[in-house]
């Protein structure tokens, strides 16, 4: 057995030796390979200092129609949803009583002036009598009088009629706007009296953006100031300025109302939501970056500049974060070419490659022609 045990421990030993004869050698002195970057330079631009804030839209012109007459409701020709123009008819109400009054009215009118037409004949009749002395001037007075009367009573029965007309045209109700039915109050056959709505109608001709900013701004907020406006109902932005703000004090909430009108603006709707960036001033040359160039390391915020395939790490400091750029206060020049794709896996002193320069070296491969 032990004879057993010996020859087992020779055996393993002569194939360890044969194996370790045949390995090959680990190439202990290969580098490792640098890693890919893109690059960009740090440039200088316009830079808004903005304050966005997300509220609601309000329509401004939203008038109720109602009825200047009383009658009695014939037809409703706008349903709610309906597009409306200003000056369509909208709705009908009962004319006969104003045709009646109207004829009525007409009669009266016609009965005056032939009444007019008689006393002025008189009245040029016994002119000449007075001029051969046949009657006195007296009695001619008397008949002007009487003139004047009638043409006082034509002229008021004049103004009654289109008193009358004007009232009759009343029960043709038209949109005093461009909008949409909103809602339909009444029905056909309804009896209405001065003053009853009829239908409501909205418009997004004009509308108002209520827009809640903190109240730490107040001191910052003036009218005038110009501001940047999007809703979701809307692929066209906005602008418009800052019209007037007020404190919006409630139990739980502390907050500046900000009031933006909008005036004409396509596929913009009255109670849908609506962001505000209100620019309260702006950088002439601020230098910016993109904001994966920035890193976070235990020495703060850093960009690696690249020279020479190098990576130097430089701490900076940051300003406004903006559209996808980060303003660079102190650190770093305009011109400098930084690191972006790759920056967050950079040490200071680091070889680098960079990907435009990887691609110009690729060849394209040709296929072989058979």
């Amino acid at each position: 057995m032990p004879g057993y045990r010996l020859w087992a421990s020779a055996l393993s030993a002569l194939l360890a030796l044969s194996v370790s004869a045949c390995s090959k050698p680990e190439d202990n002195n290969k580098k490792p390979t640098p890693p890919l970057v893109s690059v960009t330079q740090a440039e200088t631009t316009r830079l808004e200092i903005r304050e966005q804030a997300i509220g609601t839209l309000e329509g401004i012109m939203d008038p109720t129609v109602a009825a200047e007459v009383p009658a009695r409701v014939v037809r409703i020709l706008a349903s709610p949803g309906q597009v409306v123009k200003k000056g369509e008819v909208i709705a009908l109400l009962d004319p006969q009583d104003y045709t009646l009054q109207q004829r009525e009215a007409e009669s009266e009118v016609a009965r005056l002036e032939a009444l007019l037409l008689n006393q002025q004949r008189n009245v040029e009749r016994n002119a000449k009598l007075v001029e051969k002395n046949f009657i006195s001037q007296f009695a001619l007075d008397e008949l002007e009088t009487q003139k004047i009367a009638f043409k006082r009573q034509l002229e008021g029965a004049r103004s009654r009629l289109e008193t009358i007309t004007h009232n009759g045209g009343k029960t043709r109700l038209l949109s005093p706007i461009d909008g949409k039915v909103e809602k339909q109050i009444v029905s056909p056959g309804d009896y209405v009296k001065v003053g009853d709505p009829i239908l409501q109608i909205i418009s997004n001709q004009k509308l108002r953006a209520h827009l809640p900013y903190p109240e730490n701004l107040g001191g910052k907020l003036r009218p005038g100031l110009k501001v940047r406006l999007t809703t979701p109902t809307s692929d066209q932005e906005a602008e418009g300025v800052l019209r007037e703000f007020k404190p919006v004090i409630v139990s739980t909430n502390r907050a500046i109302d900000v009031l933006v009108d909008i005036i004409d603006q396509p596929g913009w709707q009255s109670g849908a939501s609506v962001t505000g960036n209100i620019i309260l001033g702006e950088y002439q040359d601020a230098i910016v970056v993109p904001e994966l160039s920035v890193v976070l390391r235990p020495a703060g915020q850093v960009v690696y500049v690249i020279k020479d395939d190098v990576a130097q790490q430089r701490i900076v400091k940051t300003g406004i974060y903006q559209d996808g750029r980060i303003q660079i206060l102190e650190g770093l020049q305009a011109g400098e070419t930084i690191a972006v794709d790759g920056a967050a896996f950079l040490t200071d002193q680091a070889q680098v490659q960079i990907k435009s320069e990887i691609k110009a070296q690729t060849k394209p491969e040709h296929k072989a022609q058979p």
